[in-house]
């Protein structure tokens, strides 16, 4: 999944970041950024889906594949900003923190991916932005309001329709791929990664605007390669992709989510991040259309109501915290 530049000021308003690096948006055709982040939509759900057709190959094998194209078109980007490859030395513990925990939220979830349908698991991830805001209060010591909690049960009340847990919903469970445990632990996974996903933005906007967005990324990409490495033979799950169509899904999951990453950053370059995080939506839409279209796969009104709870929330929560920072930049100026 593709992560966001850091604010040092709101949870959400990664425009910020922008503004503090001196880049002056410049005028474009009206709606071009929240296309730009459609389109990184498309390219995200298409690398999951791309991922879902691989065959007999573990997950984290498919995401060091994602980590070394990455790397591979972050590095002329180091090398042009001159930015150096390790960045300044009181950010480095932060750095490392930051990949970490990017890396695995990217690892669990192409395993959540693997495991459960993709409508599922697209739809818990979403989750992102209401676990961000409950970090910000813990860590960042940000309010957390009413509105804030009730985001959060609602998110909970989706995930749980998800989930659909045997002691709430009865032993048989419909519309899951394979057995409910595996169903079960695509879940967990999938709530893991929205947290790391979130933990990963608190971090960033600790680290502010002292680090360079491609510095962040080289980060991500190099400790989750390391990560990947380590796991796969500890786990004894490394496996020569086949010849052909494995080996070209591959190469296509990787340059989707490149080209994922590269129109996320273009929308944030010309749009503010409140529609583009509400745009961002999208993803769960393509899932749902690439589940029926092409995985054969229909959803459960309980998938469709947990999609619907999540979204709200989320989209909710990050409307809340535009609206905040927009009041906050106002009075500002003034």
């Amino acid at each position: 999944m593709g992560l966001l530049p850091p604010c040092e000021n709101s949870s959400c308003c990664f425009h910020c970041y922008w503004k503090c690096k001196g880049i002056d948006k410049k005028k474009t055709c009206p709606g071009l950024g929240l296309f730009y982040t459609m389109l990184s939509a498309l390219f995200f759900s298409v690398a999951a889906l791309f991922l879902k057709k691989v065959e007999d190959m573990h997950s984290i094998e498919a995401s060091a594949f994602r980590c070394i194209f990455q790397m591979m078109f972050v590095l002329p980007g180091l090398i042009y900003y001159q930015t150096g490859f390790l960045g300044p030395k009181g950010k480095r513990v932060v750095l490392f923190f930051r990949g970490l925990l990017g890396s695995g939220a990217m690892i669990l979830l192409y395993y959540a991916y693997q495991v459960m349908p993709l409508a599922d698991a697209t739809v818990i991830t979403f989750s992102s932005p209401v676990f961000t805001s409950l970090l910000a209060w813990i860590f960042l010591k940000e309010k957390y309001s009413p509105w804030d909690l009730l985001f959060t049960l609602f998110t909970i009340t989706g995930v749980v329709l998800i989930a659909r847990p045997p002691f709430l919903f009865g032993s048989k469970v419909a519309g899951i791929e394979g057995s409910y445990t595996d169903h079960l632990k695509g879940t967990i996974a999938a709530v893991a990664s929205a947290m790391s996903a979130a933990s990963t933005l608190v971090i960033l906007r600790k680290v502010g605007k002292s680090v360079h967005y491609f510095l962040s990324i080289w980060y991500y990409a190099v400790i989750g390669l390391i990560v990947c490495i380590i796991a796969l033979f500890v786990m004894d799950v490394w496996t020569l992709p086949h010849c052909g169509k494995d080996r070209f899904l591959l190469i296509l999951i990787g340059l989707s989510g490149v080209g994922g990453q590269i129109f996320l950053t273009k929308a944030l370059h010309i749009e503010k991040a409140g529609p583009v995080a509400i745009m961002r939506t999208m993803d769960v839409l393509f899932a749902f259309i690439f589940q029926i279209l092409f995985l054969n796969h229909l959803p459960t009104w309980w998938t469709v109501g947990g999609a619907l709870c999540v979204v709200a929330s989320s989209s909710g929560t990050v409307i809340r915290k535009w609206r905040q920072s927009s009041k906050e930049a106002k009075q500002n100026e003034i």
